[in-house]
């Protein structure tokens, strides 16, 4: 059959030609999508491979989807006069339904398109410290603002000036609504200019319940994974109107601080005899720390008692004076402790529980695990050794206590 005589068959029929002319247009667009969403991942993929060479086709396929999707549009607006017995009415619906959808697609495809263009910046080394993930939803929210004011214009055949006019009047409400958008846009710049945050950072901010590292910094929120795998969100603004303490300091600097005290019976605070000094002589730590101190001790002694003093006005070695020594030099001979920061050994102002001996100084490491066993091992080895300089730790009286005295 050919062509005239289909026609001359349709023709007493009109909604018939009707249905094969919509027909006809739904294939044109469906191989105009078919042909030409190939075309277009193949040429965003080598521009994006100029970029970044880690373009892969899978990157560009959701804006590539998205573009293709214009083109479907364009053949049914442009076609659809030509599909015969449609009524005028329905023929202006379809063009201004095609032209909104044409105008969405575009905003979706440059939503594809940012969020690549974010996901090739973060492979970049320096992408954690110079996020710009909020700048990019700034970006899409202006995109689609202004796609709803086009699509509104297209839909009702009128000029978008006209709209854009109207808007002044909606000003204040828009800003009622926007307001935490305008917020959250503010803190981004002020935490990116002052790089008060990146995402790896550990961060602290218990009134939010968060304790964790960073792992996404958007417009609106910060996501914090805390130490136990929860999630927390912060809203972005929080963190310029609330304080929270970072730790990218303390790993930048290498060393984490180590600050713990052992409370020291002070009953057991006394003078060493002679005998007592002179044992403490095996460790090797304490050699110059005593003979020090001996030499100054005689000196001072010996003009006191040039003076025709009281031998009780001479100086003596304390077992704490030289336990504190000796924390001192296990400490700067320890090997994952850093001497290029602050080390110290002090005594604080005792308390009803004991006289607190502080140990101040950093670790070698950061590492979370390391700096623990570090840790527990240094004190491990001062409660165990602390018995030999005749020294007890305070402990409050226990049931095992208690059963002692009561059987004695």
């Amino acid at each position: 059959m050919t062509f005239q005589d289909l026609t001359a068959v349709v023709a007493p029929y009109p909604w018939l030609e009707t249905l094969i002319g919509l027909a006809l247009l739904v294939a044109a667009a469906t191989a105009a999508n078919m042909l030409l969403k190939p075309l277009i991942v193949r040429v965003l993929t080598r521009i994006m491979d100029g970029l970044s060479q880690k373009v892969s086709r899978e990157d560009a396929l959701p804006v590539a989807r998205r573009l293709a999707n214009i083109l479907p549009a364009v053949v049914v607006s442009e076609g659809v006069v030509l599909v015969p017995h449609l009524p005028p009415a329905v023929e202006t619906v379809a063009r201004n339904v095609c032209s909104a959808s044409v105008i969405l697609m575009g905003a979706m495809a440059l939503s594809a398109a940012l969020n690549l263009l974010n996901e090739i910046y973060q492979r970049r080394p320096t992408a954690a410290n110079r996020p710009i993930k909020g700048y990019l939803q700034v970006v899409k929210i202006l995109a689609y603002a202004a796609a709803v004011v086009l699509i509104a214009a297209a839909l009702m055949e009128r000029s978008p000036l006209l709209l854009l006019s109207g808007l002044g009047a909606m000003t204040a409400v828009l800003m009622l609504v926007f307001k935490d958008t305008l917020l959250s846009l503010v803190a981004s710049v002020q935490l990116a200019s002052n790089d008060m945050l990146r995402v790896g950072d550990w961060i602290e901010m218990p009134q939010l319940n968060a304790d964790g590292d960073v792992i996404d910094i958007s417009l609106h929120t910060v996501k914090v994974q805390n130490w136990d795998k929860t999630i927390t969100t912060i809203p972005t603004q929080r963190l310029i109107s609330d304080s929270f303490k970072n730790w990218r300091g303390m790993r930048q600097a290498g060393g984490r601080r180590i600050k713990r005290s052992l409370m020291i019976d002070q009953t057991s605070v006394r003078f060493l005899t002679e005998a007592e000094r002179q044992a403490l002589r095996r460790f090797a730590l304490l050699d110059p720390y005593l003979d020090r101190k001996q030499a100054e001790i005689d000196a001072w002694n010996a003009e006191l008692l040039a003076q025709g003093r009281d031998p009780v006005n001479t100086r003596r070695v304390t077992n704490l004076g030289t336990f504190r020594a000796y924390v001192q030099a296990y400490l700067q001979a320890h090997p994952r402790i850093a001497k290029d920061m602050t080390l110290m050994v002090r005594q604080l102002q005792p308390t009803p529980e004991g006289l607190p001996m502080e140990v101040y100084c950093f670790t070698a490491t950061t590492v979370w695990t390391e700096y623990e066993g570090i840790q527990a091992d240094i004190f491990d080895h001062l409660y165990a050794i602390l018995p030999e300089f005749g020294l007890r730790v305070f402990q409050a009286p226990a049931g095992a206590d208690l059963a002692a005295l009561r059987a004695a």
